[in-house]
């Protein structure tokens, strides 16, 4: 249903690592975001991201807690959320997709990501 891959890393990406988040947006991110973000190619959500769904990080799987209402629609527009691993079952943030309590995966140059 989704699949994009990381383009380039800004070299503050890894600045939320403690907090379990990980920014993503597209190659039209704002010039004072860039540092902080993966850099994803923008592609289109073929349909609606649920919590049966799996988000998975060159081929692991994580399981999706909640969706944030904005997800979808930031994704296809921008391919901008954050992915946030602390087991959330609340949607805090519109445009975060929350995943199970884990450590952040690695995530490098050309790391697939994928929904499904």
């Amino acid at each position: 249903m989704y699949l994009t891959n990381v383009k380039s890393i800004g070299k503050d990406a890894q600045a939320f690592a403690d907090e379990k988040m990980v920014v993503l947006f597209g190659e039209q991110a704002p010039e004072e975001l860039v540092d902080y973000c993966y850099i994803i190619e923008v592609n289109a959500v073929e349909a609606e991201i649920t919590e049966e769904n799996k988000l998975y990080v060159d081929g692991k799987a994580f399981n999706i807690t909640k969706v944030g209402g904005a997800v979808r629609k930031n994704l296809n527009d921008l391919g901008h959320i954050t992915l946030k691993f602390d087991g959330s079952i609340e949607a805090e943030q519109s445009g975060t997709l929350y995943l199970e309590d884990t450590e952040v995966p690695e995530i490098n140059i050309g790391t697939e990501l994928k929904i499904g």
